[in-house]
């Protein structure tokens, strides 16, 4: 279905991974791009459960927007092991100011086909998606 501010349709594939992160917990992280011919947000990488936050920051890239969804573990005030699923938007400084509108107008109606998001980011630069960031985002 297309997006009705941008014209940018979700590919199914986003939808399934994402479940397999929510229900199955398969993967740690999952990095979204919109194609090169700007027709539809496609999966760009698959982070498994052994990555880490580091690997996730590591996976996007300096110059160029993304979206991105993160599987983050916690412990609870009373103790208990929970976690919270973040879509993060994210768009460096240094991306193309085209790039950057694109990826800002469509991201409203990617997210609602993500059912299960819990934390929203914007981030600009790594500090903004710090893993103090996530703390303090859960509590």
């Amino acid at each position: 279905m297309a997006n009705s501010s941008s014209g940018i349709a979700v590919d199914d594939e986003c939808k399934l991974k994402f479940l397999d992160l929510k229900s199955k917990r398969i993967y740690r992280y999952i990095v979204f791009k919109i194609d090169d011919g700007f027709q539809q947000v496609t999966v760009e990488k698959l982070g498994g459960q052994s990555e880490g936050h580091t690997d996730f920051n590591n996976s996007l890239p300096p110059d160029d927007c993304r979206y991105a969804v993160y599987d983050y573990d916690y412990i609870s005030n009373e103790n208990c092991r929970k976690s919270k699923i973040f879509f993060i938007a994210w768009s460096p400084e240094t991306a193309r100011v085209r790039t950057k509108m694109l990826y800002a107008s469509s991201k409203d109606r990617f997210k609602r086909e993500l059912d299960g998001i819990q934390v929203e980011l914007q981030a600009t630069d790594a500090s903004e998606m710090s893993m103090d960031i996530f703390k303090e985002r859960v509590y």
